[in-house]
């Protein structure tokens, strides 16, 4: 994969209405990230259906997190980047053509 630039570590996290975040990045960029595609599969699926554990959103390892183990790779976040599941089902359906 080719790097889109400087890795990035996130600063700062605010919720924000529905599945969005307020982002602080360290080189001082702020970005409002709206997570709902992101939110995909098992690890997410608490994440997703309790809005006080969404809500309850950490920095841990200079990315976001959740206590059930959930996170999301902060380069994903600064770049928008497509979510890994995507990637895997469009794999998938190019196999299947």
């Amino acid at each position: 994969m080719e790097r889109l630039g400087p890795l990035v570590r996130v600063r700062t996290v605010e919720p924000l209405e529905g599945f969005r975040l307020r982002l602080g990045f360290e080189d001082g960029t702020q970005k409002e990230v709206d997570l709902e595609p992101y939110l995909n599969g098992p690890i997410f699926e608490p994440v997703r259906n309790d809005p006080a554990m969404f809500r309850a959103v950490r920095i841990e390892g200079g990315t976001i997190a959740w206590d059930n183990g959930a996170d999301v790779d902060p380069d994903v976040l600064y770049y928008g980047l497509t979510p890994a599941w995507m990637e895997i089902e469009r794999e998938f359906a190019q196999e299947t053509q």
